[in-house]
């Protein structure tokens, strides 16, 4: 049975712990900066087009990680707004270099909540 995640921060664990795979890391990290290069090109060239083409870029990029790399499937697909909000704050979590830490973190508290309770 899949757990039931009522906060943003009690999901982010999860999704940190389906992101063990360093290639799936770096191809959602590529996602994500393509999401914000679009973003600001869209409203530099004033084309709707960069806007467009943001969930390919974003997901396209995610999805391969998850399928060949960490062969499971995407968070996506059940929590879609804590998905969004995690690639983003692991996007951050990588760039100040605090990623390392915050993967181990995660696999305590998953580690922990998967301990039998007596």
């Amino acid at each position: 049975m899949e757990k039931k995640y009522k906060s943003f921060w009690q999901f982010y664990p999860f999704y940190l712990t389906e992101h063990r795979n360093s290639t799936s890391r770096a191809l959602h990290f590529i996602g994500t900066l393509l999401i914000f290069i679009c973003i600001i090109l869209g409203f530099i060239t004033g084309r709707w087009f960069w806007f467009v083409v943001i969930p390919l870029a974003g997901y396209g990029f995610a999805w391969v990680g998850h399928f060949f790399f960490e062969k499971n499937k995407p968070a996506t697909f059940v929590y879609p707004l804590y998905s969004l909000g995690s690639d983003f704050v692991m996007f951050w979590h990588t760039l100040t270099g605090q990623l390392k830490k915050k993967l181990a973190d995660a696999e305590k508290i998953i580690l922990n909540e998967d301990a039998p309770t007596s």
